[in-house]
């Protein structure tokens, strides 16, 4: 449960799951809600998708998933999940036997749809390949690939089809004694998305990954799915995330970050609280934001930082961030730190000593952290 006890309207009750492993990785349960993104490289081209991995990695992603669609990205996943700092899931369709060779290539999660990925006799190969190397499962139900009974019995994809698909499959699982897995029903209608995934919190106790599937572009499909994320996260539904955009896998997971940041279910780097700049601004807002956005970057501590353009709402937002920069007149504004008026600053030196300001402050909260953690 996100609490708190001053602004009792800010919590958020998670549901109540099971906990499964996804690598090192703990899924479900009271665990943080994991951040997860899609390589989207030539699977067979170690290099390329090693780099992509690493890079999302360094980016706050705790699981990366890759595409397994032939007998190369099969035998290339052996090196991948060697170097990989994070747990790797393989992301299965159509071929079962990919899924098997993926399990003894060291991926720690198998990500197979019901709709495509053959009869139960083949499912049960995989769970086999699942149970023999440590593998978890995430049952991947989607909207444009439901299996032809369903579409026959509904007439149409809708969120009824999507979780009498997910049940079934989730029964499969059950009747084989496998119960490491998670299960996501994903569409790209956000309506339809969002009523399935209410049904099947109600209907399991799994985990669940949320996903708006094939959400968009960056601006698109970052709307869509903090739309659609954001109203079942605030609902206490979700245990993991992807926000699938048509952009740098990286963009997926800055976004599914922010999303649970504005939330307060996660915490990682630097929030910016910044005003969308006018008239009144002492300082051009939105270049020093942006600015500011690619120089603390580096930053993995969370803390907050205010960037407001006047007094009208700057002294009142720097009361309730660690660092804080209101704009004023005459070229200058005002520096607070943890709330409090502090310096007046030139606009000019603004950039970098509000840099050196956070990078001491986040010093501090990780010397803090790691005071209180040796006592304990």
């Amino acid at each position: 449960m996100s609490m708190n006890h001053i602004r009792p309207w800010r919590n958020i009750e998670r549901r109540k799951s099971r906990q499964i492993m996804v690598g090192k990785v703990p899924v479900g349960g009271d665990a943080p809600i994991a951040v997860q993104t899609m390589t989207n490289t030539d699977s067979s081209d170690v290099k390329a998708t090693l780099d992509q991995v690493m890079a999302a990695a360094e980016a706050g992603a705790d699981i990366v998933r890759i595409s397994v669609p032939d007998v190369a990205a099969s035998n290339a996943l052996k090196e991948i999940t060697k170097e990989s700092p994070v747990p790797i899931v393989a992301d299965i369709h159509f071929h079962y036997k990919r899924a098997i060779e993926a399990a003894e290539a060291g991926a720690a999660c198998l990500r197979i749809n019901p709709g495509n990925i053959g009869d139960e006799k083949r499912v049960k190969e995989v769970i086999a390949a699942a149970r023999d190397n440590g593998c978890s499962i995430r049952i991947g139900v989607n909207a444009g690939s439901l299996e032809k009974h369903l579409l026959e019995k509904y007439g149409e994809p809708c969120p009824d089809a999507m979780v009498e698909s997910g049940l079934e499959h989730i029964k499969i699982l059950q009747d084989n004694d496998f119960h490491e897995f998670k299960i996501s029903v994903k569409a790209s209608d956000v309506f339809m998305s969002a009523a399935a995934y209410q049904m099947l919190a109600d209907a399991t106790d799994a985990p669940i990954h949320l996903g708006i599937t094939e959400a968009g572009g960056f601006v698109s499909g970052t709307i869509k799915s903090a739309i659609g994320l954001g109203q079942l996260l605030w609902m206490g539904i979700g245990d993991t995330v992807r926000v699938s955009l048509s952009a740098d896998p990286v963009e997926e997971v800055k976004v599914g970050f922010e999303i649970l940041k504005s939330l307060g279910l996660r915490h990682r780097g630097v929030n910016i609280i910044s005003c969308p700049s006018c008239a009144r601004q002492g300082f051009d807002v939105i270049k020093t934001v942006e600015t500011l956005e690619e120089r603390l970057a580096h930053i993995h501590t969370p803390m907050s930082l205010s960037i407001i353009g006047c007094v009208v709402n700057g002294p009142g937002e720097a009361l309730m961030t660690d660092v804080g920069f209101t704009g004023g007149g005459a070229g200058s504004g005002m520096v607070y730190l943890a709330g409090k008026q502090s310096h007046k600053l030139s606009n000019e030196a603004m950039v970098e000593h509000i840099v050196e300001q956070v990078e001491t402050k986040a010093a501090e909260i990780e010397a803090a952290m790691a005071t209180e953690e040796a006592a304990e």
